[in-house]
């Protein structure tokens, strides 16, 4: 009898108050999916990426080019996640700086085809359309499945019935995705046809130097050498 492993659902929480709202509604939402995920029979897990104490790593990352320890550490969890879901607190009418400088160092091809949940808190319910106007864009760009319904929190909405409902109906359509295992059948079908990066973080990265065909014409103008002349047919 085969085990199935449970799914995993990763949180990426830019929240850095204490206590932070937009960590409580980051879990909110995904106790409310991994309900919804057992009552339909599909074991999972859910594990949190703090962003507040990855900052420093995160801006030697950007500046470097390749990410610490602890920031690749992160970067492996959201490779192997069945779902993520995005919190972000909304600053001057945009999403955090740190929420968008860790999207930054990410591979390209990192969430190809995950779904996403797209979350965030404000003051005023004014901000509520950052989720659409800066949010879904960024994760379109990554490739992933952003999911119909978002969540934002104002101070006003905690404790109403109406965000309660909000988060079940976006906690229903990421146990939908995860359950119907849309990001494994897209990537086995339709992988090769997108754009990739050389040996990146995706798990389905794994082109390395020994696949590649140095002694090609295009490779050799690219290593700064000279495209070798056409051989002649013998007489």
């Amino acid at each position: 009898m085969s085990i199935t492993e449970p799914k995993r659902v990763v949180v990426v929480s830019a929240g850095t108050g204490n206590p932070s709202s937009t960590r409580q509604l980051a879990d909110r939402i995904a106790q409310k999916s991994l309900d919804l995920l057992k009552q339909a029979g599909t074991p999972a897990t859910a594990n949190v990426i703090e962003l507040g104490p990855l900052a420093v790593d995160t801006a030697r990352a950007a500046v470097a080019g390749f990410p610490g320890e602890q920031v690749q550490q992160a970067i492996d969890r959201l490779a192997a996640a069945d779902a993520i879901i995005a919190a972000t607190p909304v600053y001057k009418a945009g999403i955090s700086g740190l929420f968008k400088s860790f999207v930054d160092v990410l591979d390209n091809d990192l969430i190809v085809a995950k779904p996403v949940l797209l979350a965030a808190t404000g003051g005023t319910p004014r901000h509520a359309l950052v989720i659409d106007d800066q949010m879904r864009p960024l994760f379109a760009y990554m490739r992933a499945f952003t999911l119909p319904t978002s969540v934002y929190a104002a101070p006003q909405d905690w404790g109403t019935t109406e965000l309660g409902t909000r988060i079940e109906r976006a906690a229903t359509e990421l146990t939908v995705m995860v359950r119907a295992g849309v990001e494994q059948h897209v990537a086995d079908d339709a992988w090769s046809s997108y754009q990739h990066e050389f040996a990146g973080n995706a798990s389905r990265a794994d082109r390395d130097a020994a696949e590649l065909d140095f002694d090609s014409p295009l490779m050799r103008l690219a290593a700064g050498g000279r495209q070798a002349p056409p051989q002649r047919e013998a007489a």
